[in-house]
């Protein structure tokens, strides 16, 4: 069984190069292609001023992160979380440099190399994969598979990170299993029943679809053909 952990971070500009820091983290976990409700989430003051470009991207300033907790105090927190799971970022070198760059100012060589005790999935990589010569941000990869981002205003890690749960679900199969039964987890029930009709019962009207339907099912088949890149024989 995989654990997934999404995740993104917000930082106080780039490149970490220049000296700059991770600001927010924000991660949500999946297991067995469902979002399970653990998530992790922090703000961290950084030791430095906020670019004003990135603020115009996040809308974070120096004065929300002034009181905010240090790398440091949230290190072991942020590892525990994420030690051992499969990471879902969207441009994963960046994410993965900051996070590096962090434990490595601590000290922490261990921890400085996230490849030793996670592994990392490029959802960027695998959209240009899906669909070369797009565009595949964030932003373009929810219009393609129609996952509502409305409340993303600006950008926020665990926002980003939620989203980016049902983006990487939707490019990679849907949800796993479909509950007719109406429990909310899905898993299990009536497994194994067979529910016979009784043989006097009356037949089922069989109602046609009109134009305006066949019309509606074949954009839809359309639109399904260019999200998945694949040609449909259905």
């Amino acid at each position: 069984m995989t654990r997934y952990v999404v995740l993104d971070t917000e930082t106080t500009g780039m490149p970490v190069t220049d000296g700059h820091r991770i600001i927010e983290i924000g991660c949500v976990e999946v297991i067995e292609r469902r979002l399970t409700g653990r998530h992790y989430h922090v703000y961290i003051q950084p030791d430095r001023e906020v670019d004003e470009g990135a603020i115009a991207v996040h809308g974070i300033t120096d004065a929300f992160l002034r009181d905010k907790p240090r790398f440091r105090e949230i290190a072991d927190d942020f590892y525990n979380f994420i030690e051992g799971a499969e990471l879902v970022i969207h441009n994963a070198p960046f994410d993965i440099g900051f996070i590096e760059n962090e434990f490595a100012l601590l000290g922490q060589t261990e921890r400085a190399d996230v490849g030793q005790y996670c592994t990392v999935l490029d959802t960027l990589v695998m959209a240009r994969e899906r669909h070369p010569g797009q565009r595949n941000t964030l932003d373009a990869l929810c219009s393609r598979y129609h996952v509502d981002n409305s409340k993303r205003e600006l950008h926020g890690a665990l926002l980003d990170a939620e989203i980016l749960a049902d983006v990487f679900l939707h490019m990679t199969g849907g949800q796993s299993s479909l509950s007719l039964t109406g429990d909310a987890d899905g898993y299990g029930a009536g497994a194994g029943v067979i529910r016979r009709l009784a043989a006097d019962r009356t037949p089922a009207p069989v109602l046609a679809a009109t134009a305006a339907e066949q019309e509606a099912h074949q954009r839809f088949l359309q639109d399904l053909a260019k999200a998945s890149g694949k040609t449909l024989n259905w």
